[in-house]
């Protein structure tokens, strides 16, 4: 994946913020009531987020990297690259609202959430920094479509690093959502839910998506 992948899947993270708040807005929502202070708490629970997508996505770009040794580079490389491209069209249509292909990527997770989900308990209610961060940390691999399109993207990597650099990226673009979701989360709601804003997310991610299918029909020498 070229040193533009970074960029991609950082604005991937900021323009997919009506489903950021969808997924998390009740957890942030909730750390607005913490005792210790608002920013406190939310920046503690983020950092806590954005490391758990650092730390799937380094697995993720370590599995890809195996994977292209194991079958050979460019036709492994090229499966990647196709399955990245494929998710992010995939996406930018979930977006757009015209379909829930993603969906299944989400039900595919619940049964590790399934065993995570009890541990967050223990941080409820958060009412301080030292709270806040492990609850980050386990809510990270809450079941998400974005996220898993983030890490099909993050697969093409070709090392752990890379892998968990972009995811990282990722979370950098999901944190203005959620970080500005628990200080004034109904007024962003109202905004990121406008039709305008969705699909200007969804073509700019669906185009993201069609570029790659470009580059990868040059790379097999389509054309």
């Amino acid at each position: 994946m070229p040193d533009s992948g970074f960029l991609a899947l950082f604005l991937v993270g900021l323009l997919g913020g009506t489903h950021c708040v969808g997924m998390c807005g009740g957890i942030v929502g909730a750390l607005s009531m913490g005792a210790e202070g608002r920013w406190s708490l939310h920046l503690a629970y983020n950092v806590g987020r954005i490391l758990s997508y650092g730390a799937a996505g380094a697995i993720a770009g370590a599995l890809g990297a195996a994977g292209m040794g194991l079958a050979g580079q460019e036709p492994a490389r090229l499966v990647l690259y196709f399955l990245a491209n494929l998710m992010l069209v995939a996406l930018g249509l979930y977006l757009l609202g015209l379909t829930r292909a993603l969906a299944f990527t989400e039900r595919a997770g619940q049964s590790l959430w399934r065993r995570i989900q009890p541990l967050t308990r223990r941080f409820l209610p958060a009412r301080s920094a030292a709270q806040a961060f492990p609850l980050g940390l386990l809510w990270g691999w809450l079941p998400c479509g974005l996220v898993y399109s983030a890490l099909a993207t993050a697969l093409t990597a070709g090392s752990a690093g890379r892998g968990g650099l972009m995811m990282l990226a990722f979370g950098l673009g999901t944190l203005p959502n959620l970080l500005l979701a628990g200080m004034v989360l109904a007024r962003l709601n109202e905004f990121v839910r406008r039709p305008v804003v969705r699909m200007a997310s969804g073509l700019l991610v669906l185009g993201f998506g069609v570029y790659g299918f470009v580059g990868l029909m040059r790379l097999s020498g389509w054309f």
